[in-house]
């Protein structure tokens, strides 16, 4: 099954309006949107930066949690790791068709 960036963008709309967050709308928008003339080798690097930033965000509140903050609940934690975890994996499995393709490039009789 493919999935199409607008079709994506559609569900994630819809879903955003279920759940009324605000951020996640304007935040995803202004990354599809950036597409449009970006480097290949830019929009990697973007998308590794964000996973990494995501996981030190979940690292962070875990070791605040633990450290007895009262600013931070366990719920804020599970969720930061949840979307580090996504993040991760989607990340992962771009890599993996990466080299699916690279590798079907390069079986190609010339």
């Amino acid at each position: 099954m493919q999935i199409g960036a607008n079709s994506l963008l559609q569900e994630m709309q819809s879903l955003n309006g279920q759940i009324g967050t605000q951020g996640m709308q304007s935040n995803v928008t202004r990354q599809v949107n950036n597409t449009s003339g970006a480097d290949f080798g830019q929009l990697l690097s973007q998308a590794v930066g964000n996973v990494s930033e995501l996981q030190s965000n979940a690292a962070n509140l875990a070791t605040r949690l633990d450290m007895g903050d009262t600013t931070v609940s366990l719920s804020d934690t599970v969720i930061a790791r949840e979307k580090s975890s996504v993040a991760f994996e989607a990340t992962v499995q771009v890599r993996n068709k990466l080299i699916e393709a690279y590798k079907d490039i390069m079986s190609m009789p010339v």
